[in-house]
């Protein structure tokens, strides 16, 4: 149903335009400019890139991370009604801003989780994007989304899925669900012999055979830590225990994950890897609108093969289901190991091999080590603490 000419667009803040997500919900929203208006933009280091989409869109706030991002971008866009904000505090106040209905939450890492929890506590429709709000804010960040009203919709490919997948009365699920499978395609060394793995270069671990992504997800892929990461997010999407969520490598990426039913039926979401699909949904729900995405050729399909994912090649991927046993707080220490280890990674400093290395050398010196974190302060102390653990098990490694 398109709005009526007495309703007016839904208004939409984007933290962290400039990436791959960013850019494909500007698509989205550009194929359909009667419903949609963007309200505010955010972004880290691409500052043109910035600058061109709010000559392009007019939003009341942009957002960046320092004042010399601040004066670049004003000497941009001269005068062009553009409010140029500062800082953490700004992107606070932009997500919980009274005139944004939708906040795009597309912010790589941990660095997202305190805009994440001002949209959730003033309400919003939240597009999470940003898997770590979850892995990090576990259950503070599900009690935020409840105490505020929000609206929380999955835009990860393969929790928007399993979302797709279900009654969309939340009450309904624990009667409906079996378990959860989550697809992987297994990243560009799915068949490399882990032997090699040392002579993995950063520019082959960022090559994803499927999907276009940011070069942090790209390694994440490779190593499967994504999929580590989304097990932690569906813990808490879905409010299931670990041992009903499940990981199957799907090379073709095309069935993006599948929902067992009480009655052993399995129901599965297909479509071309294309993030504009859970964007759509995420933008229109509980419609569905154009998302500019090429549909399924089923007769140029030569098939879909799936295998259990190789714990020699993906140690990673056990790490979750640790962290979840384990102490409240172990997932903070985790994601922030991980995010230290592939920039390590990324800028030379180690092999690739020894992301894991850093991963688990920071959860035996933090994790169950402390009091549960109660607050967001206790969150990002955590956080902190455990980059410095991981900084110095990679400068070791180096």
């Amino acid at each position: 149903m398109n709005p009526t000419p007495t309703s007016r667009p839904q208004r939409v803040a984007i933290l962290g335009s400039t990436g791959s997500i960013g850019v494909s919900t500007l698509d989205v929203m550009a194929r359909h400019p009667e419903r949609f208006q963007v309200a505010g933009l955010s972004a880290w280091r691409r500052i043109d890139e910035l600058a061109a989409q709010c000559r392009q869109w007019r939003p009341r706030h942009a957002v960046v991370p320092t004042d010399a991002a601040a004066a670049q971008l004003r000497a941009l866009l001269g005068p062009a009604g553009v409010e140029v904000r500062v800082g953490e505090r700004a992107l606070c106040e932009m997500a919980s801003d009274p005139d944004v209905d939708s906040v795009m939450a597309a912010i790589v890492g941990a660095a997202g989780l305190a805009p994440c929890l001002a949209a959730a506590h003033a309400g919003k429709r939240l597009l999470l994007a940003n898997k770590e709000a979850l892995v990090v804010g576990g259950a503070l960040f599900v009690q935020a989304v409840r105490a505020g009203g929000a609206t929380m919709l999955p835009i990860d490919s393969e929790h928007s899925a399993i979302f797709q997948c279900l009654p969309p009365d939340a009450a309904r699920w624990p009667a409906f669900i079996d378990r959860i499978i989550l697809t992987a395609s297994g990243g560009p060394f799915r068949t490399r012999d882990p032997a090699s793995f040392a002579a993995i270069t950063p520019a082959q671990a960022v090559a994803h055979p499927n999907w276009v992504m940011g070069r942090k997800i790209s390694v994440d892929s490779a190593t499967m830590m994504n999929k580590a990461l989304e097990v932690i997010e569906a813990r808490w999407l879905f409010d299931l225990e670990p041992s009903r969520i499940e990981v199957v490598i799907h090379p073709q990426s095309i069935i993006h994950s599948m929902v067992v039913c009480r009655d052993a039926s399995v129901l599965a979401q297909l479509g071309t890897p294309d993030m504009r699909v859970p964007i759509a949904y995420g933008l229109s729900f509980p419609e569905r609108i154009e998302s500019g995405a090429s549909r399924l050729d089923f007769s140029a399909m030569a098939g879909l093969s799936f295998e259990p994912p190789d714990a020699a090649r993906f140690p990673g991927l056990r790490l979750a289901y640790e962290v979840l046993s384990g102490a409240e707080g172990d997932s903070v220490v985790l994601n922030a190991a991980n995010e230290v280890a592939v920039e390590s990674f990324l800028e030379g400093r180690i092999g690739f091999p020894q992301i894991h290395a850093v991963n688990v050398g920071t959860l035996a010196a933090l994790a169950g080590k402390g009091p549960p974190p109660a607050g967001l302060e206790d969150l990002l102390d955590l956080d902190a603490r455990s980059r410095d653990v991981a900084r110095s098990h990679a400068a070791r490694l180096t």
